[in-house]
């Protein structure tokens, strides 16, 4: 039995680390992530991180772990900025407001799939100019959801969350320990 990690992320893998596991192997998927029309946050990212786990080719013994986070503005979904300029926008638009972050995670053995979501309900600060553009001179920016990482300098733009920490940096402990074990994985015991 072998864990592939169905993500390029390396805060992915940070966090893995913290419950004592290292993926026998990282196989990012290739899929298309553009929301459906009019379709909300929190059944999109769901969607996503299943599709992301059976989009990456396994044996059927291995287990595939994937994830997909979402920041959502009431029903509008903000991926990752293309660009600075438009990290600029999905910052200036959480501004003093709060909004949900939400993750989804899906571990796959063969056909079996378990799957949980967490919403961590998050309050970013009113910025000035002067914060927005010495965030985006930082680049932390990109391959972020919502333009933001928590875990970062960003995290001085935060000052008040409800729920998942780890969910909001892209993977929640917890629920992952709780999937990776209903799917048969050895936590916390010696590995063969």
């Amino acid at each position: 039995m072998k864990l592939i990690l169905g993500s390029g992320s390396p805060r992915r893998r940070e966090l893995l680390a913290q419950l004592g596991v290292v993926a026998d192997d990282i196989r990012p998927p290739d899929i298309d992530e553009d929301p459906h029309k009019g379709e909300l946050p929190r059944p999109y990212c769901i969607r996503i991180a299943a599709e992301k786990t059976r989009a990456v080719v396994a044996d059927k013994d291995d287990i595939v772990l994937s994830a997909d986070t979402t920041v959502a503005l009431g029903r509008r979904i903000l991926g990752k900025p293309r660009d600075a300029g438009e990290a600029s926008q999905f910052l200036l638009a959480l501004s003093g407001r709060r909004h949900r972050v939400i993750t989804a995670v899906a571990v796959r053995c063969g056909e079996r799939l378990w799957q949980r979501d967490v919403v961590t309900a998050v309050k970013m600060k009113p910025l000035s100019d002067e914060e927005l553009n010495a965030y985006l001179a930082t680049n932390d920016w990109q391959g972020k959801a919502g333009g933001y990482g928590i875990q970062g300098p960003a995290g001085a733009l935060i000052p008040w969350i409800s729920g998942s920490f780890t969910a909001v940096v892209g993977l929640p402990l917890a629920e992952t320990a709780h999937l990776l074990r209903a799917a048969g994985y050895p936590l916390w015991k010696e590995r063969p």
